[in-house]
């Protein structure tokens, strides 16, 4: 596990929203950590894993399918755009804008892929196999409160 130095034991906030958030901070800035070196943070990898199924989808389409927001999808979409690893063209009207791919970016997905690979076994490693599936469970319950 060399991405996981320490266990800090964190006092819980008598707030469970703030517990989730916290931790889910945590999770996103260890993913960061693990993918820093192929120049990704885990909110673009999974914007390009997300490409990589819809070949060409409008930016609400894809804001829909991601569960965040059109303005959330939009900041993280434009390093990705200066980079050249997706390309944003018009759509079928003129209020749309459809959102694509390209072989640089699918060669950066793959090795983001191979990196959230080893975050993925890292964790499974800290936590444990039962406390994951529990973890998995819990969260997809708290998912569900806002369909």
């Amino acid at each position: 596990m060399k991405h996981i130095k320490q266990v800090y034991p964190k006092h819980p906030s008598p707030c469970n929203c703030m517990n989730i958030r916290r931790a889910s901070r945590a999770v996103t800035q260890f993913y960061d950590e693990v993918l820093k070196s192929c120049g990704l943070t885990i909110a673009q990898l999974a914007l390009l894993r997300r490409l990589e199924t819809a070949e060409r989808i409008t930016i609400s389409e894809l804001a829909k399918r991601l569960r965040i927001d059109r303005t959330t999808l939009n900041r993280n979409m434009k390093p990705l755009v200066d980079a050249g690893l997706i390309a944003v063209n018009p759509g079928k009207d003129s209020r749309t804008r459809q959102v694509s791919l390209t072989e640089p970016g699918k060669d950066a997905a793959d090795k983001g892929w191979t990196l959230w690979g080893e975050a993925q076994s890292e964790l499974k490693e800290y936590l444990g196999e039962e406390d994951l599936a529990k973890l998995v469970q819990l969260l997809s319950k708290l998912e569900a409160l806002v369909p």
